[in-house]
């Protein structure tokens, strides 16, 4: 288990870290689009500094250390995302990062991480427990985990998301659907967001959110998992921490499929102009699919847009365009 569990987080650090993240990033943008006829929005994280949400729970943790842990440095698991969000937070504020990444992440974010400054380690994904491999990284060199979903305030962190949808749409949203993979920005979505609608999406067989929370405990992937395209929604069982602040809280949740994610990744390209991976574009693909209900004030989270530049480029060639009825306003 994270050893950053010695607390539970809630509402008032959702909006701690709101504050603490308005004065280094400007809010990511709320663009309209219409499902069906109906309007609704997306909030484009993918276009954050490091191309994901994950800054923001990573610069709420590691901004909030004390100086003799920011000295001893931190240690971080993630298959890009948060690899990129703790380096970047790291590199500005003066910290020595460390990541464990799956030896087959996409090389955009095993670069991206190395050129913040990051010190890589890999680890073979089905073989290794990367939890392991950073507790053994802590206990031979020391350091702060850094848990990509698990951690108090990387959960607060992401729900600063939610505070800014509020101010942006003068409003409470009526729902989030959100793309999920371990449940940290989820949980931090309905701490920051207790009025709305919480729907997770995950790609097919890797609904591991989703089966706890309607067996009312951690489910763990099995070794049979299948392939997805979803890299950055791999996470082979949720956590505690996320289970808590999600049961009764969330909506059921959905799965998408590798192909409803490649015609999501096509509808932002064409109609949005906006680049997401995989793994970003599975709330845009269960909506555009008809999997999540939306009304005028839904939003969409659009969570990640590091994508293989080979791989995007093949999906945009090969997706035939999305249906006619699914439009951007006039």
């Amino acid at each position: 288990m994270p050893m950053s569990q010695s607390r539970t987080p809630d509402a008032e650090g959702v909006r701690a870290a709101a504050r603490a993240i308005a004065q280094i990033l400007p809010p990511t943008p709320l663009l309209p689009l219409e499902i069906g006829g109906v309007r609704a929005w997306a909030k484009a994280e993918s276009l954050q500094p490091i191309g994901a949400f994950k800054i923001r729970g990573a610069w709420w943790r590691l901004s909030t250390l004390s100086p003799t842990e920011r000295a001893a440095g931190v240690v971080a698991v993630s298959s890009g995302n948060h690899a990129q969000g703790v380096a970047w937070a790291a590199r500005r504020l003066g910290i020595v990062a460390t990541i464990v990444m799956p030896h087959d992440a996409p090389a955009v974010k095993l670069e991206g991480t190395r050129a913040l400054g990051a010190e890589v380690v890999l680890y073979r994904r089905g073989e290794e427990d990367r939890d392991q491999v950073a507790a053994r990284l802590i206990g031979e060199k020391g350091g702060t985990l850094v848990h990509a979903f698990a951690d108090p305030w990387v959960i607060e962190g992401q729900g600063s998301a939610a505070i800014e949808i509020a101010a942006q749409l003068g409003r409470a949203p009526s729902r989030i659907i959100a793309c999920c993979g371990g449940g940290g920005l989820a949980a931090g979505l309905a701490l920051g967001a207790p009025q709305a609608a919480i729907h997770i999406v995950e790609p097919q067989g890797w609904d591991m959110v989703g089966q706890a929370l309607r067996a009312g405990r951690i489910v763990e992937a099995g070794p049979d998992a299948p392939k997805t395209i979803c890299d950055a929604l791999q996470p082979p069982a949720t956590y505690p921490i996320n289970l808590a602040v999600l049961a009764g809280r969330a909506e059921p949740g959905v799965t998408v499929s590798d192909d409803e994610v490649r015609a999501a990744q096509a509808f932002a390209f064409a109609r949005l102009r906006l680049v997401l991976e995989p793994g970003g574009a599975a709330a845009l693909a269960a909506a555009l699919a008809g999997k999540v209900p939306v009304d005028e004030h839904s939003v969409i989270m659009l969570t990640g847009g590091n994508a293989d530049p080979a791989a995007f480029a093949a999906t945009i060639a090969a997706t035939n365009r999305p249906v006619e009825s699914v439009t951007l306003p006039t």
